[in-house]
């Protein structure tokens, strides 16, 4: 009866597309047909052209036919991904069907393609580099000058029974005229496909964010919804599954690890724990990027390498602040304990952004991970994009156990506030930390309350502290002063008529 069950389960093709796998819960179910869809630039080509480069590296070799593109536009296009196809097709492992229309060729109508002619071409392509996969691009383009949607559901089915005759396991592309509604141009070519996969390209808060979604699965399992992509120039599509967010194991650790501020480690009972996720917030000036700063020296001091993405300021005006609170940055770096990255957070979309984070995190293997600050990346995107990445960034930091202090730039209190940065990470961060201005009689002064520590004992008093060249220093409570959360400080000798 197992054996049976066992026969039943549909077996998956490892695609090797970063993310994909993760998401469709084993890759592309085998010797079916995969159908993608999308509006004109949503990376469908690159989605076929991808699955054929991973599964050469993977030693699967592959036929890509082509109804749309020479394959000439093809291979300068996904050079700048690293896939280098006519070197592939000089060692037999990638075979061109060439579908396309020839410049000065006429039109076909109705009845005038033939089918027969090309199944035998693929079918010998397929036997000449033993491909197990093949890719199909654009299917829409064979059924621009039918007459009417009859024909094309004709022709559909003619070409869904070539498609049985191929043992491979193929993804065929197709366009659709809008992100949402109906599944493709004609509404039949979804019926010839076994699977079918929705790419996104959506215009939302005067921002672009890309997204992909598995419709339909037939007889396999996978995760339900859209998930962020993106297209980076030298990995192609690299999906980001936040349902791997959905972890088992939280963080233990009873370990305590300095901030970088004495006053701090007493006021959190000890230090933060190891593998924490720490926010700092407030407002400008309140000097979170140099509690960010004394973490990361803290740190280095510590043996431990560290690294800081900084989206506001660039390289030079880091070092410079770092060294007026006695931080050497340049010679952390040069000893290699340190590394930070300085990124423009308008100049790509948040997916980007953490792919790119992610990619120098497996690189460099930190300790501790400084993010300053997260409202510029916010403010550089719309509020499903940020919520989104900030669940992917936890993900990340939670699954190679680093310890990570994030900052966040408000104009009110972190109680009273409801940006999308201080109430969502505020769910998911372990220790808050607020810094606050506080006006008494006239006179700014500074004041820093732990407000959050989970898993731990820790002061609740509001207290005031100072900042010079050695950086940050903790004083006393302020005494007989209400009301500093919510950013109307009283004085408890002052009694308002």
């Amino acid at each position: 009866m197992n054996q049976e069950k066992e026969q039943d389960l549909v077996e998956k093709l490892i695609t090797g597309i970063p993310g994909f796998d993760i998401l469709s819960e084993g890759g592309l179910p085998k010797s079916r047909v995969t159908l993608v869809v999308g509006t004109a630039g949503s990376g469908k080509t690159v989605f076929a052209s991808q699955y054929l480069a991973q599964g050469i590296e993977r030693g699967e070799n592959g036929v890509f036919v082509t109804f749309e593109e020479t394959p000439q536009r093809i291979r300068k296009n996904m050079r700048g991904f690293g896939w280098d196809i006519r070197k592939w097709e000089e060692e037999g492992k990638w075979a061109f069907v060439d579908a396309s229309r020839q410049p000065g060729e006429k039109p076909l109508v109705s009845g005038e393609y033939d089918f027969d002619s090309l199944v035998a071409r693929i079918k010998y392509a397929i036997n000449q580099v033993g491909a197990a996969r093949v890719s199909m691009d654009c299917l829409g383009a064979m059924f621009t000058y039918l007459p009417d949607k009859a024909q094309v559901r004709n022709d559909l089915f003619m070409i869904g029974s070539v498609l049985e005759q191929i043992e491979s396991t193929v993804v065929v592309t197709s366009e659709r005229n809008q992100e949402y509604g109906d599944i493709s141009t004609y509404g039949v070519e979804e019926f010839v496909a076994d699977n079918v996969i929705i790419l996104r390209n959506v215009i939302f808060q005067q921002k672009r964010r890309r997204t992909i979604e598995i419709l339909k699965y037939r007889g396999s399992s996978h995760k339900q919804g859209e998930f962020p992509f993106s297209i980076v120039a030298d990995r192609g599509i690299v999906i980001i599954p936040l349902s791997r967010t959905e972890t088992t194991e939280e963080s233990t650790t009873d370990i305590r690890i300095t901030s970088g501020v004495p006053e701090l480690d007493g006021m959190c009972d000890g230090g933060f724990f190891k593998n924490s996720i720490i926010l700092v917030s407030g407002a400008t000036g309140t000097g979170k990027t140099l509690v960010s700063t004394q973490f990361i020296a803290a740190g280095v001091n510590n043996n431990e390498r560290c690294l800081l993405f900084a989206f506001e300021e660039n390289r030079e005006l880091i070092l410079r602040n770092a060294l007026g609170w006695s931080v050497d940055f340049r010679q952390m770096e040069r000893d290699g304990q340190l590394k930070f990255v300085c990124r423009n957070p308008e100049a790509h979309p948040l997916e980007y952004h953490l792919i790119k984070m992610q990619e120098m995190i497996e690189e460099f293997q930190p300790h501790r991970v400084a993010i300053d600050s997260l409202s510029a990346l916010e403010w550089a995107s719309n509020t499903e994009g940020f919520r989104q990445f900030l669940v992917g960034l936890n993900s990340m930091i939670r699954e190679r156990k680093m310890t990570a202090l994030y900052t966040s730039t408000t104009p009110m209190s972190l109680v009273s506030s409801t940006s999308t940065s201080e109430n969502h990470i505020s769910i998911t961060t372990d220790v808050i930390i607020l810094l606050r201005y506080v006006e008494i009689y006239g006179e700014i002064r500074r004041g820093i309350a732990v407000i959050k520590m989970r898993g731990s004992q820790h002061d609740k008093q509001i207290r005031e502290f100072t900042i010079d060249n050695r950086g940050m220093h903790i004083g006393k409570p302020f005494r007989n002063i209400t009301g500093i959360l919510i950013g109307n400080p009283i004085s408890g000798f002052y009694k308002p008529k």
